[in-house]
C-alpha cells in the first residue's frame, strides 16, 4: 500500500530507475535549502543503505553560487559539479 506524501522540501522531481543491480536516483529541487532539507530526512535511511550498497556517482548540476552551498555538506559522497552557464527555467 503507498500513502501519498505530502510536498515538502521544494522538490521539482524525484525518482528511481534500474538497470540489473544499478539504482539510479534523479532528483531535482526548487533550491539548495530544499536539498539539504530531504538530505536531513533520509539521513538515518541512507545510513542504512550505505551498508549493503555502494554510492558510484553523485552528480550535481546548478548555479555556481548554489553549487558553493554544497561542496562542504556533500563532499563525503564525492560528487561531481556542474555549474550551469546557460540555459533557462520555465
Amino acid at each position: 500500500m503507498f500513502r501519498r506524501r505530502e510536498k515538502s522540501q521544494n522538490v521539482f522531481n524525484y525518482g528511481f530507475s534500474f538497470d540489473g543491480d544499478e539504482a539510479n536516483c534523479r532528483e531535482g529541487y526548487e533550491d539548495v535549502e530544499g536539498l539539504l532539507a530531504h538530505l536531513d530526512n533520509v539521513r538515518a535511511l541512507l545510513e542504512e543503505a550505505l551498508k549493503i550498497a555502494e554510492i558510484v556517482r553523485l552528480k550535481v548540476h546548478g548555479q555556481e553560487e548554489e553549487l558553493a552551498k554544497l561542496r562542504e555538506s556533500l563532499s563525503d559522497f564525492g560528487p561531481q559539479f556542474f555549474a550551469l552557464e546557460y540555459g533557462f527555467r520555465n
